[in-house]
């Protein structure tokens, strides 16, 4: 199948310094209108790398794990490879698209191109501020793990539960911390970038084995703990409210489409880093939900609904042991906010680069120094950062904040596969052709005839799920009742970003 981008897509305009293109990779970016500005590099372990430390296991289970508990009881484990077949099928779709459109800025370029530029503008500004609060969401996570290897981690106050006042303060201050540090590295050479993130990768899989195989060795009941339900709701509340922790685990393995221009043969590349990065994150997480449910010293006590994996590793393995591995939970954390922020800058460089951002001419340039887009990572990391006062406010800030991330990046993947499944209908998507080809001469990924009902579902998927997410609920995000807000956030916040964007278009039109 021949794709061509329709002439509506935005099309940059040169700038003074632009690099031309000097070998195939380049020249084919160079069709799609843009100059090779970032630094082609990457391999395919990096590129792996990109989305592996995006979905990032180890953060997101441990931050995660305790509010599943608590809603679903043992049976939320299910909701485990429900999600994950869903992304499967979003992640199929995204492998179409990134063979044959290997820029920056994926879904923003991919909505663009299957639909209109301001279809495809929406999508872009969703995913990016999405992106941002998950940024803020992903450095929170310390919190959950710094405290339990040491109490001197906590700054503030004496109590570390994430849903305390002081400990959702003090996971604010870990927080802005670890922002700095990443915001640092993102400004730096991306071969610094690359190897910190190859680095903590490397380090996470050898955590996940690890713990995975010493909670299954200290198994203190059977597997059949997972037909048991609990919390509220039931049976139907367990599924809905704790699919929420593997929603949340689940998101970002398009990462490696992201980071296209600066992967060497990205439509080789790309699709099989994006499967790669999903199905290892699934078997991965999926073990460590079960091995934490078996494992755990008790299901009663309340302490595996409030202080989650950390408790179930220092009470089983002891603390020694389990601080040795919880330290190792903290470079995945370090790893994930990391490759978070590197995606959110590449999604605002690439909208920057077709001027369609306030201040694009800014967010846009890359040093040729560096090769890397500073300006851009900045502004990420100070938004992000704003982000986390918010946890100062109150200790439901976190679950608002995150579900609120979540709910944005489903929606902006439904963006994605709602256009491409109109072309599909129309004919227009889908049917391969003789001359598309990889960087190598392999056909380029294709669906075939499973296409349409795997792209269907996938929009039926991710439609769901932003509902499921967004559902103002108040036993989930207001249960002292004294926020009303909080209750409301996901979907005040959602609509509050797509009017400040149509604002921001209106104005712009009008000085036009």
């Amino acid at each position: 199948m021949t794709v061509t981008a329709p002439t509506s897509t935005p099309n940059p305009v040169p700038r003074p310094g632009d690099r031309t293109a000097t070998g195939p990779d380049e020249s084919e970016l160079a069709g799609f209108g843009y100059q090779q500005e970032l630094r082609r590099r990457m391999g395919r372990y990096a590129s792996f790398a990109a989305g592996f430390s995006f979905i990032s296991v180890l953060t997101t289970v441990f931050q995660f794990f305790a509010m599943g508990y608590s809603f679903g009881g043992p049976a939320f484990f299910w909701t485990w490879p429900v999600v994950l077949a869903g992304q499967l099928l979003v992640a199929a779709c995204f492998a179409e698209l990134a063979a044959r459109y290997p820029i920056a800025g994926a879904v923003y370029q991919w909505a663009t191109r299957l639909s209109t530029p301001a279809f495809g503008w929406y999508a872009g500004w969703l995913m990016v501020i999405g992106r941002v609060v998950v940024v803020g969401a992903a450095a929170l996570a310390l919190q959950a793990v710094l405290p339990a290897i040491w109490s001197g981690f906590q700054l503030v106050g004496d109590d570390p539960s994430p849903t305390s006042s002081s400990g959702a303060a003090n996971a604010a201050l870990l927080g802005l911390i670890l922002l700095t540090l990443t915001t640092v590295v993102n400004v730096l050479d991306n071969r610094v970038l690359t190897a910190v993130n190859t680095i903590g990768v490397t380090a996470e899989i050898v955590g996940v084995a690890l713990i995975v195989t010493l909670l299954l060795t200290h198994a203190e009941r059977d597997p059949g703990i997972v037909l048991e339900t609990g919390g509220a709701g039931g049976a139907i509340g367990a599924l809905l409210i704790g699919s929420f922790t593997a929603a949340y685990v689940l998101i970002g393995f398009e990462s490696a489409s992201e980071m296209s221009e600066e992967t060497v043969n990205p439509r080789r590349t790309a699709p099989r880093t994006t499967f790669s990065a999903l199905t290892t994150s699934g078997v991965c997480g999926g073990l460590l939900l079960l091995g934490g449910l078996l494992a755990a010293p008790s299901l009663v006590d309340g302490r595996l609904a409030t202080e989650g994996l950390s408790y179930v590793l220092t009470s089983t393995l002891g603390d020694g042991l389990g601080k040795v591995l919880l330290a190792d939970v903290v470079i995945a954390i370090c790893a994930a906010t990391l490759a978070i922020q590197t995606s959110a800058t590449r999604m605002l460089y690439s909208m920057a680069r077709d001027r369609q951002l306030p201040l694009s001419g800014l967010l846009s340039k890359v040093p040729a120094r560096t090769g890397m887009p500073a300006a851009a990572a900045v502004t990420v990391g100070v938004l992000a950062a704003l982000l986390l006062l918010l946890n100062f406010l109150s200790p439901e800030a976190l679950l608002a904040i995150g579900t609120t991330c979540i709910a944005m990046v489903y929606l902006a993947y439904a963006m994605v596969t709602g256009p491409m499944l109109v072309r599909r209908l129309r004919g227009r998507w889908g049917r391969p052709h003789p001359d598309d080809r990889d960087e190598k001469g392999a056909p380029l990924f294709t669906l075939g005839r499973w296409g349409l009902p795997i792209n269907a579902l996938a929009l039926v998927y991710g439609i769901a799920m932003t509902l499921n997410l967004a559902w103002p609920r108040a036993e989930v995000y207001d249960p002292t009742g004294g926020h009303w807000y909080f209750q409301w956030f996901t979907l005040l916040f959602v609509g509050s970003t797509l009017a400040a964007g149509a604002a921001y278009r209106a104005l712009r039109g009008r000085i036009r």
